[in-house]
């Protein structure tokens, strides 16, 4: 009589015999599908995406300090703070892809820092220190900067996925992106940091040009991106020292410097508008584009 074990044991050595008949690549590949199928999953987040997630959070963090600082009348390190958290947020999308981090939780974390840090924050900001004299009407434009930027940044999300977008395909934004919108309501405090003209903290002057800052951010204007602007190889060199100047500025003189930024954009603007209308133009003319077909 056979025992059992025994028959076990023929059943084994007869599969060990079989598997070594087989091709080298049929073993190699079932060894790794085994492999596998036994490998631990992996744990945690991998760091790459959480980098990105952890500069917006250090951006919101700045945005929030910056009212922080207003509320005990440190008007210059509010406004700091909020420049700071402009550079954090200018940075953080760059991370993301370099990294290849980019997630829906990042996006949707980014837009909520870019909603407190650029529309919540200015708003507290300007309000503390001009608009309070105003409580009604003060009140009131400062509650316009804050929706109208939310709103800016819904219509944002909720275009991301649209595949028909003519200012995006022209290398234009569509209206005043946020941190460009807190710099052009920011304004009047900065200009008033280094010139100390009382009118510059008049209500009655603040208040109007933070509503026309807020209706610029939800406008449909199209305004330059920096992510379209291609310099020509014969002025790298000048506009290499450009930069340089315009950094020394900012370290000697940053309030000057910051200044004459904000208002050289805004004076850009017009000139969106007219680029974009030239471009249209030559898009109709030159008739519909044919869709590609995407390869697989």
């Amino acid at each position: 009589m056979i025992e059992p074990e025994t028959v076990a044991g023929e059943g084994a050595r007869s599969t060990d015999a079989g598997d070594g008949t087989l091709p080298l690549r049929e073993r190699r590949a079932r060894d790794q599908s085994r492999a596998r199928r036994f490998a631990r999953p992996p744990r945690g987040l991998p760091l790459r995406a959480v980098a990105p997630n952890a500069v917006t959070a250090l951006a919101l963090c700045s945005g929030l300090s910056g009212v922080r600082f207003a509320v005990s009348g440190e008007w210059e390190r509010a406004v700091t703070m909020i420049m700071i958290a402009g550079a954090l947020d200018g940075i953080d999308g760059r991370i993301a892809r370099m990294l290849r981090g980019e997630s829906r939780f990042g996006a949707e974390l980014d837009s909520l820092s870019d909603a407190i840090s650029f529309g919540v924050a200015p708003a507290l900001i300007l309000y503390l220190w001009s608009l309070a004299a105003l409580p009604r009407l003060g009140w009131a434009a400062a509650l316009v900067l804050a929706v109208f930027c939310a709103l800016r940044l819904a219509r944002f999300n909720a275009n991301i996925d649209e595949i028909e977008q003519p200012h995006k395909s022209a290398g234009f934004m569509t209206g005043v992106p946020a941190p460009a919108g807190a710099g052009l309501a920011l304004l009047p405090l900065i200009l008033w940091l280094w010139t100390d003209l009382p009118v510059l903290t008049s209500p009655y002057l603040v208040a109007p040009w933070v509503v026309f800052v807020a209706m610029l951010m939800v406008s449909s204007i199209a305004t330059f991106s920096w992510k379209s602007l291609r310099l020509r190889r014969t002025v790298r060199f000048e506009a290499l020292a450009v930069v340089v100047l315009v950094g020394a500025a900012l370290v000697t003189a940053p309030w000057h410097a910051l200044s004459a930024i904000i208002i050289v954009y805004l004076v850009a603007l017009p000139f969106s508008i007219a680029s974009y209308a030239r471009v249209k133009r030559l898009r109709a003319a030159a008739g519909p584009v044919p869709a590609t077909t995407p390869a697989a």
